[in-house]
């Protein structure tokens, strides 16, 4: 549990960290301690300090006296380093736990919204068998788009399929001749469309849930925002789905209008195939004078 320091001084705010008279009662760590407790070296220490992460000790002359509270706050550091956050993360987040907001409401937020949305686990296979599943069109180039838009990751002699379904859903693109390339192509501009979406969703939750606020929400709000996120998981891809078949409603129609709106008024170069088409092979062509006296 974290407890509040006091920038100024780096004592903990507790009425037991002082007896009467006001001579600290708990223990203090001078630095090169600290840094032991902590399971760091004291080059992190510090460096920790430069970064803000770690509020200044209290000083009797030249000698920085270190709290419980700093050392509490140097495990829970640790424990966030080893959650997979980065430094300037943990800053933000403790900086917000200054601000009022309880730390593991943060964390059950976090977890609410960056909890996988997929079901899927990366499947292992071989460069020959992804190549053989797109009718070996998987060249060097369309490998590195690949793993640039996310769908593969290479790792060694294998390659890590994010989705079996998008990759089988290539496949079948590739089979009916669609080239792997263009498939990606598309591919990228969906992707692109529903990080749109997907941002758009959550903005609604994060903003319209706590009371229409677009500025940040209380803390008390904090744990509803993570079980709203949690309840309406399913429903965003309820949405999603309609919204997709509503959408394919829509453009099949005008698609389809143009296309055939092509077929009945083919352009020059059409109608050129059209002519080269019907010309018996090793008939001549027709110069532009013997057409005209034609």
């Amino acid at each position: 549990m974290l407890v509040q320091v006091d920038a100024a001084d780096g004592s903990a705010h507790s009425q037991a960290d002082r007896a009467a008279g006001g001579a600290p009662t708990v223990r203090e760590y001078r630095i090169a301690e600290l840094a032991r407790e902590a399971g760091i070296t004291v080059r992190t220490l510090r460096y920790y300090r430069e970064r803000k992460l770690l509020p200044p000790p209290r000083r009797e002359g030249r000698i920085g006296w270190y709290s419980q509270a700093h050392l509490d706050r140097l495990r829970v550091i640790g424990q966030l380093l080893d959650r997979g956050h980065t430094l300037g993360g943990i800053s933000e987040l403790l900086s917000a736990w200054e601000h009022g907001y309880d730390l593991a409401d943060l964390l059950g937020f976090e977890h609410a919204m960056t909890a996988p949305w997929s079901d899927e686990i990366p499947v292992p296979m071989t460069f020959a068998e992804l190549s053989a599943a797109l009718e070996g069109q998987l060249t060097e180039e369309v490998l590195q788009e690949a793993i640039r838009l996310g769908y593969l990751d290479a790792d060694g002699d294998h390659v890590v399929r994010v989705s079996r379904r998008l990759l089988d859903t290539a496949s079948v693109l590739v089979r009916e001749g669609i080239p792997l390339p263009a498939v990606l192509s598309a591919a990228g501009e969906v992707q692109a469309g529903l990080d749109t979406i997907a941002s758009l969703f959550l903005e609604l939750v994060i903003t319209e849930i706590p009371a229409g606020c677009a500025a940040a929400p209380a803390p008390y709000q904090v744990t509803r925002l993570a079980q709203a996120i949690e309840r309406l998981r399913p429903i965003a891809r309820t949405a999603i789905d309609a919204e997709f078949g509503r959408a394919m409603d829509r453009r099949a129609r005008v698609v389809y209008s143009e296309f055939i709106r092509r077929l009945a008024a083919p352009d020059d170069r059409s109608v050129g195939r059209q002519a080269s088409a019907s010309q018996a092979p090793g008939e001549p062509g027709l110069s532009g004078g013997e057409a005209a006296a034609e």
